[in-house]
């Protein structure tokens, strides 16, 4: 009963989280987080477009709540913005932008549109990017496409820190997968070795100190054939 009642709980969070995208509009929206606390369900909206989330005078806001109140049966929502900054560096974001943009301009443009949501995110600073698109580009049969640049951790405990999502474009030969993966310049790699002048000068140091042994040991190599000759 308890598993039973665990999954019960998950689906109904996970409709909360696709009603809010999918009444947002795709684009909009990053990440829906809901944690419960004492007062009430405290539910964090992820966006890079604030403004159209709340509403003139948070009116979207306002009828939001009386959804989930009223739907979802929740006793006391209450929903928090949180803004993204850099959206270059969000990968649900750019997976939906890319979706909105096959959408948009066809799928026969799926070069074009990928190339510049690379070439964003690169000028933004990210160390590295992925896309996948999978689906009918351009022909009748469906096809992978990889768009790649900078530096990506696949494996290892390391690649926790990359940020990967989907999306799925609507288009007219059907329907198209997306798969963005970003490396931000702000992850923490436990693996990452920066190179100081502090570090170079204790590399000089120690080639000196080797140096400096190498040719205490040819000296001494040499002194010995002098001693036995001179005997």
């Amino acid at each position: 009963m308890e598993e039973k009642n665990v999954v019960k709980f998950k689906k109904e969070e996970f409709a909360v989280r696709e009603y809010i995208k999918t009444s947002l509009g795709k684009g909009k929206v990053s990440r829906v987080k809901i944690e419960y606390t004492p007062v009430g369900e405290k539910i964090i909206i992820s966006t890079n477009r604030p403004g159209l989330v709340i509403g003139r005078k948070g009116e979207r806001i306002f009828e939001l709540t009386a959804v989930l109140k009223n739907k979802f049966k929740l006793e006391n929502p209450h929903i928090e913005i949180d803004e993204i900054i850099k959206p270059e560096f969000d990968a649900q974001i750019m997976a939906d932008e890319i979706a909105l943009g096959l959408e948009k301009f066809g799928p026969l443009k799926f070069k074009v549109i990928a190339y510049k949501a690379l070439q964003r995110i690169m000028n933004a600073g990210a160390l590295g990017v992925e896309i996948r698109l999978s689906g009918k580009l351009p022909s009748s049969r469906a096809k992978s496409w990889r768009f790649a640049q900078g530096y990506m951790i696949k494996t290892g405990d390391s690649a926790k820190v990359v940020d990967r999502a989907q999306s799925t474009a609507l288009t007219r030969p059907g329907v198209v997968g997306i798969k963005v993966e970003i490396l931000s310049p702000e992850a923490i790699l436990k693996d990452k070795i920066n190179i100081d002048e502090s570090l170079l000068q204790k590399l000089r140091d120690n080639i000196q100190k080797i140096a400096n042994g190498i040719l205490a040991d040819d000296l001494n190599k040499v002194k010995k054939p002098l001693k036995k000759a001179k005997k």
